[in-house]
């Protein structure tokens, strides 16, 4: 006897399935009405509007620096079998920031110097937003918020147009303010939980990036746009400390040695010509 789903039943399914994670459990994708080829060709639509909209650094160090610390993290078991392809791009925007859209492309605000103190801070920024795209939390939202009309968008999306434009008619758009990049308590756990991980295996202490977002939060209710696209799960700093406890030892303490250059030379960018558009 075949049950059929109607949406009450699988929003219930859907609702059921958000059971607690404890340290060490695997994580996975979750519900996703997208392919994964749909994730990357996403992604790469909405990059180039990304590209359109700010300012791209044009110092060559400081874009290889965040391609070199990207790469490093990218190599690690996890991200290259999630199939995905990052890209690293260093934006001219003096807010304290940083996205990924499906599939890999990422970029980073030249602001994340003014608070990082060392590179593992840096990277635990960009493996928290890696693991956003490895556990393909973005169309998963978008999955959960248009259950109804979302199989006709893909479908009409297959047949002609841009995934982006099917998406955007929804309101689900993927600038660096847009809904499908404002993520849940729970993918944040998941994200802070798995970019551990490649920390880890990078060879940078992820407590760094614990450290990183409580030094944000002790900013107060003026904190920096990256806490409100990323809300801060509660007792991040243990719940790392506990995930780390989970995986194989290692020695901690990989540097570049390039991060003090970079941080002077993101600093002493001049303000940027293209201001970001409102969203």
């Amino acid at each position: 006897m075949r049950l059929k789903l109607t949406l009450p039943l699988l929003l219930l399914l859907l609702a059921g399935g958000a059971a607690a994670r404890r340290a060490g459990d695997p994580l996975r994708p979750g519900f996703n009405m997208f392919s994964k080829d749909q994730d990357v060709q996403l992604g790469h639509e909405n990059a180039q509007e990304v590209l359109n909209q700010y300012e791209v650094v044009h110092d060559q160090f400081l874009q290889d620096y965040i391609r070199k610390v990207g790469d490093r993290l990218a190599a690690t078991t996890e991200a290259r079998q999630s199939g995905f392809q990052f890209t690293f791009t260093l934006l001219n925007v003096q807010q304290i920031n940083a996205f990924a859209l499906p599939g890999g492309p990422m970029f980073i605000y030249t602001g994340i110097f003014k608070a990082a103190d060392n590179e593992g801070q840096l990277a635990g920024v960009m493996a928290h937003e890696m693991s956003h795209v490895i556990l393909r939390h973005g169309t998963h939202e978008a999955s959960k918020a248009n259950l109804v009309k979302l199989p006709l968008a893909l479908a009409s999306a297959a047949t002609g147009g841009t995934l982006l434009g099917q998406v955007a008619q929804m309101g689900l758009g993927l600038t660096a303010n847009s809904f499908i990049l404002k993520f849940s308590r729970d993918a944040e756990s998941e994200a802070d939980a798995l970019g551990s991980h490649l920390m880890s295996e990078a060879g940078y202490n992820p407590i760094e990036m614990a450290r990183f977002f409580e030094k944000l939060a002790a900013g107060g209710n003026r904190g920096p746009q990256f806490l409100s696209d990323h809300p801060n799960p509660g007792n991040r700093e243990q719940a790392i400390d506990q995930e780390i406890r989970t995986l194989p030892q290692r020695q901690y303490g990989y540097e570049t040695g390039e991060f003090a250059r970079a941080k002077s030379a993101a600093l002493a960018l001049p303000p940027p010509k293209k201001l970001p558009k409102s969203n």
